[in-house]
């Protein structure tokens, strides 16, 4: 049980009281996941020991080619002769070449998209992290088991909806929760308010699902109030009384109740969040006007909250659109890039400011990577992608994982030069778990299928 001091800050007297109030049903589920199903009642004033992990997804596919791409004369030559109508050319990459602290072999040398200039700063400071080759996988694969048929493959490859919840869930479309949600179920009982422990501020995403864990959705403006109950309805503060009281109130049916249960409690965590962000630190950070710095602007502002909400552990998600690029892909890409490093290296400034750079990790993440042959004026869908990882505590300033051949049909290449991971994200999101205090004994709860790989902790996290 040393791991339950490690994710909530009950003393033991107020943890065992609290613990004797919980369903008797839960004394199935693994210890962790009881602290959980406590939920609010067993939340702790938190702030201190604070870590949060944000997800930057790229919806449709980012084409890794011409996101980290080969630098070093001859791979470069490889590179421009795949997609001769697609490569950027080596001087335009000078700016944005990578030095990193320990080199990669065979004079293998790296560059970031132009658009990406300003998290070079980053890199360059040891903050940001390279992930190469990184993909869905259930099991270590080699090509020859792929070519075979003998691998376990994750199913529906080179689907969009399918390969993005495989990312975010382990599972395909359909799945009920997600790696970020599963790992918040470990932690809601350290938190002041458990509700606020999953934020989107995009929409909705699988990855923040739990079994208890919800994911509270808001918007870059913060979380928009139920019009009519906050003030006067028709002119009557007495009828704004009766609106929330018929909307709130405990009902017969199942079904009416917990709609009621679930709006009163999106109430109360409205009138609690929109008070700590009026009252929470203010920014000097300029953030652009697109919405993924937006996006990454309310999600710093939450952080800067995060005493005033009692938080410990959060898990965010924000993610931007545009990048299934099967055409178009050299006039559109280098502004998608833009936005990405831009938004980024604002929200890398923000957590600096707010002294929080180390308790913050944030990691972009794609349904897939892209073909690295081109189809005249864009690229198909693709597997293994490269990605990057960013944060204070990171050990950044280098590369993980191993470099692919810059080849089509080639010994990481399953066709097209389609990418066959030598990393997965199973492993990227537990080396992350890990950091941010998930007990070892517990991985496979947050990660059914990381027992099958070696490497649970690939040594990015300081």
């Amino acid at each position: 049980m040393a791991h339950v001091s490690k994710l909530s800050s009950l003393h033991r007297r107020e943890f065992l009281k609290r613990a004797s109030a919980a369903s008797v049903a839960a004394t199935a589920a693994p210890w962790a996941l009881q602290l959980a199903a406590i939920g609010d009642a067993a939340a702790a004033t938190g702030g201190g020991d604070y870590k949060a992990l944000v997800c930057v997804f790229l919806h449709g596919g980012n084409d890794y080619g011409n996101t980290v791409i080969p630098y070093d004369d001859v791979s470069h030559q490889a590179y421009a002769a795949i997609r001769p109508t697609l490569a950027i050319g080596r001087d335009a990459l000078a700016a944005t070449a990578l030095a990193p602290t320990i080199a990669l072999p065979d004079g293998r040398q790296m560059a970031l998209a132009p658009g990406l200039s300003a998290v070079k700063p980053v890199f360059d400071a040891g903050r940001l992290a390279v992930m190469l080759n990184i993909g869905t996988l259930l099991a270590p694969t080699t090509l020859a088991q792929f070519k075979a048929g003998s691998a376990t493959l994750p199913p529906k490859l080179f689907s969009h909806n399918d390969q993005a919840s495989l990312w975010q869930s382990s599972n395909v479309e359909g799945a009920r929760t997600g790696w970020g949600g599963r790992m918040a179920d470990l932690m809601l009982s350290s938190n002041g308010r458990s509700g606020l422990t999953c934020i989107n501020v995009s929409g909705n995403a699988i990855f923040q699902a739990g079994e208890n864990a919800f994911q509270y959705q808001m918007g870059v403006g913060g979380k928009q109030a139920i019009a009519g109950i906050g003030g006067g309805l028709f002119g009557s503060t007495a009828c704004a009384s009766l609106m929330k009281s018929l909307i709130t109130e405990d009902r017969s049916h199942p079904m009416e109740s917990e709609l009621n249960r679930v709006t009163a409690r999106s109430i109360d965590l409205q009138s609690t969040l929109s008070g700590a962000l009026a009252g929470g630190a203010s920014m000097a950070t300029a953030f652009a006007a697109d919405s993924l710095a937006q996006q990454l602007r309310m999600v710093a502002r939450m952080i800067a909250a995060r005493s005033t909400l009692g938080m410990s552990r959060q898990v965010f998600f924000v993610s931007m659109g545009g990048f299934d690029l099967h055409d178009n892909l050299p006039s559109r890409h280098p502004a998608l890039m833009q936005q990405v490093g831009g938004a980024m290296a604002s929200f890398d400034a923000a957590l600096q400011e707010l002294g929080v750079a180390d308790k913050v990790t944030a990691f972009t993440a794609s349904d897939f990577g892209r073909t690295l042959s081109s189809n005249g004026d864009g690229t198909d869908h693709g597997w293994g992608s490269h990605h990057l990882v960013m944060g204070g505590a990171v050990r950044g300033g280098r590369f993980y994982g191993t470099a692919p051949s810059v080849s089509v049909n080639g010994p990481d290449d399953v066709g097209q030069g389609r990418l066959l991971p030598t990393t997965s994200v199973d492993q990227l999101a537990s080396t992350l778990a890990l950091w941010m205090g998930v007990p070892s004994s517990e991985l496979r709860t947050v990660l059914p299928n990381i027992g099958n790989f070696a490497g649970q902790d690939l040594g990015f996290m300081g």
